[in-house]
């Protein structure tokens, strides 16, 4: 009897530890998914890129650094004003910015963003998620981008409002990101302590993603049609 209730022990112990592994399993599972397929298309990153981009948040940041990475806490959504997957990667691709005067006498470095997302709804990586990019006045140093193919003409797509959601999920489950913003909403934030521009006078008129776009999106994510900015205290 003895031998039997050991036996039984060990079976019933190897029941409950299998039950628990598939458990688990499913819920690594599930989390996975959350993840979208992105396809993997970097665009140059070198000593020059790398060493403009320090520059950058030194001098238009005021962040001394190390390394160009930076730490997630805001998600701009932008389109790019063309219709083409393949004419995005190569403008953002060189590492020197190639004429654009009004963004020359900030930095000769390259505007870039961590994503683009195409009017099918595939979504490509340009850079790693915490890599630095030049897409937004100001946030750069804690902003990912996400470029979306469009132009006033042909909005977004209903494939990249799904996309957008998709992405933005996954990154809000990694990164602790605390707004989702259009690219016509960054200059709410200058008055706020998020704001790090050495020049209070660089600024640039944005028109995208646009109102309607983010009103869809900020419901899809589940996020309030307005986001509160924190003010600056009392001086």
């Amino acid at each position: 009897m003895g031998v039997t209730w050991i036996i039984k022990k060990k079976v019933l112990s190897w029941i409950i530890t299998a039950s628990i592994g598939l458990v688990f399993g499913r819920v690594f599972e599930l989390s996975a998914q959350t993840k979208p397929i992105v396809v993997k298309r970097p665009i140059q990153w070198d000593a020059d890129r790398e060493r403009l981009s320090l520059e950058y948040l030194l001098k238009r940041h005021g962040i001394r650094a190390d390394t160009a990475l930076i730490e997630p806490r805001i998600v701009v959504v932008h389109y790019t004003e063309n219709m083409s997957v393949n004419a995005t990667f190569k403008t953002f691709n060189p590492v020197f910015l190639p004429g654009r005067r009004d963004l020359q006498t900030a930095s000769s470095l390259n505007v870039s963003a961590q994503f683009i997302i195409g009017r099918d709804g595939r979504i490509y990586q340009l850079l790693e998620e915490n890599q630095f990019a030049r897409h937004t006045i100001g946030l750069n140093y804690c902003a990912i981008g996400i470029e979306n193919i469009g132009t006033p003409r042909n909005p977004l797509t209903e494939k990249q409002l799904q996309a957008n959601t998709k992405l933005i999920k996954y990154l809000r489950e990694k990164y602790a990101i605390e707004y989702v913003i259009g690219h016509h909403e960054y200059q709410a934030f200058k008055k706020t302590l998020w704001w790090k521009e050495t020049n209070p006078t660089y600024m640039t008129s944005k028109r995208d993603p646009g109102d309607k776009f983010m009103h869809a999106l900020r419901k899809e994510l589940g996020l309030p049609a307005t986001l509160k900015i924190a003010p600056l205290p009392s001086q």
